[in-house]
């Protein structure tokens, strides 16, 4: 048997046909995963610095392109109400810093000059309908590659120039609103007339893309900064759904929870996926793991440029029970759009062909296993050397699904249930797997010894009897 058909034998499944071809949903059997055309999902990749949309010069077919070459099923994007100055944050090549007269955005240009970053202000009450022809063929692209687009419709503005740069503020628009100071621009109270402005953005955004079935909401990116309140949040998340009350299916919404890990506390109804940055699992997973949703590491980097880093925090957060991934990857830029990019050594994170390989080695590894009916079990497993600390996906006595970090020969333990076992381990760095071998176990504990991969490795163990129960 080959390595492949060591994992399951495929049993039929009932999943009601009313969510097949429905827009990506959380799974019916299990909610801490997504639904996508007919299968359970994990969403994982490695994604460019979300503005794919908003830069005109950036392409996006080539990108998404390489997305799906390395089996990746997920990008991010930003609406435009934000863009940053070149340079923000030691970032070469920003995408997200397009030069003024390559900017779009929701609103349309007028005839007045005087846009600070260049060329001419905007009219907050009128769209710029050339903007959602692109946004809707960005999405359209990403669907015909099986890419989850999750947009964020909203960002704070972290210091003054960000600020000036946005077209919500008042001296880059001719509408007299967005007088205030950029802390105030996501509250109920203190925003001035922005909040009707922000508003129907959302309901236009909602209107436009209501056909499209690989996309998530996105409420805001980082809330935690710039002011912006609880309240307003918890609005805006009110009006997406309010907006699609009337539609035959509605598009998920996730919220931003915070830098590393907190325990999420009086979440919004409408909301179903919570995003974390720069996640440290368990925790993060397991201090929400109770309000049955998906929970997301949708940002990572400020950790050096090195693949090994944001290899092993993808391998470790989905092994903790997280159901999105995405690594912010710098070497996509313009001109660069395949990921190529040798970005210096200061820029704040990583990304790399190769990395975007591994993360496609996690999405093959996970997705082979029957992951809707596990769950992290960190009891069940011990290592003979301490730093090597192993996280498990486990379905006790059917099929367990086991990384560590942790270079040369390391062993470790399980709490095995009496059984026939196919074992197999996997390489991350290169995908391979070793070749299957039965395990007859008589209970209790069994000893495994990982083959010489490196820094990491997987390990793969699959009751011989399991018939997978989901599609």
């Amino acid at each position: 048997m080959g390595s492949k058909g060591i994992f399951w034998v495929i049993a039929a499944c009932a999943i009601p046909q009313s969510l097949v071809g429905q827009p990506i949903s959380l799974h019916p059997d299990n909610p801490h995963y997504f639904f996508y055309k007919g299968e359970p999902t994990i969403l994982i990749t490695s994604g460019e610095h979300y503005g794919a949309v908003l830069n005109l010069d950036f392409d996006y077919s080539k990108y998404l392109d390489e997305l799906k070459s390395k089996g990746l099923n997920l990008t991010r994007t930003f609406t435009g109400v934000y863009v940053e100055p070149a340079g923000a944050f030691k970032i070469s090549n920003n995408t997200l810093a397009p030069p003024g007269d390559r900017f779009i955005c929701p609103w349309k240009r007028t005839d007045q000059p005087g846009y600070a970053n260049g060329g001419n202000k905007f009219d907050l009450s009128r769209w710029d309908e050339k903007y959602f022809d692109r946004l809707k063929d960005f999405l359209r692209e990403a669907e015909n590659r099986g890419i989850v687009v999750e947009l964020a419709l909203f960002c704070p503005f972290y210091e003054d120039k960000q600020w000036v740069l946005s077209p919500m503020n008042n001296s880059n628009n001719i509408n007299g609103t967005g007088d205030i100071g950029r802390n105030d621009v996501y509250t109920l109270d203190k925003n001035g007339t922005l909040l009707q402005v922000q508003e129907a953005l959302v309901r236009k955004i909602v209107g436009e893309l209501r056909g499209f079935s690989n996309l998530i909401y996105e409420v805001c990116n980082e809330p935690y900064f710039g002011g912006v309140t609880m309240d307003w949040q918890h609005h805006i998340a009110s009006i997406i759904a309010e907006s699609e009350r009337t539609f035959d299916s509605r598009h998920l919404i996730s919220q931003n929870i915070a830098n590393g890990s907190a325990r999420i506390i009086n979440p919004h109804p409408s909301v179903s996926v919570f995003n974390f940055h720069y996640a440290s699992p368990p925790y993060t997973v397991a201090h929400n793991f109770h309000l049955n949703k998906v929970i997301g590491d949708n940002e990572t980097g400020f950790d050096g440029n090195s693949d090994s880093t944001y290899r092993r925090e993808g391998w470790e957060f989905i092994l903790a029970g997280g159901g999105l991934y995405n690594n912010l990857d710098y070497s996509f830029t313009v001109g660069h759009e395949q990921g190529t990019f040798k970005y210096p050594p200061e820029q704040p994170g990583g990304g790399s062909t190769a990395l975007r390989k591994q993360l496609g080695y996690l999405q093959k590894f996970i997705s082979r296993f029957d992951f809707v009916h596990m769950k992290s079990d960190s009891t069940i497993v011990s290592s003979d050397i301490s730093s090597a600390k192993p996280y498990v996906l486990a379905e006790r006595g059917k099929q367990y699904a086991v990384y560590f970090f942790k270079g040369g020969h390391t062993g470790l333990e399980l709490d095995l249930p009496e059984g026939t076992y196919n074992v197999a381990w996997m390489n991350p760095l290169t995908g391979e797997f070793t070749k299957p071998k039965s395990l007859k176990h008589e209970g209790a504990k069994a000893k495994f010894v990982s083959p010489s991969f490196g820094e990491d490795a997987a390990l793969s163990i699959v009751n011989k009897n399991y018939k997978r129960q989901s599609k």
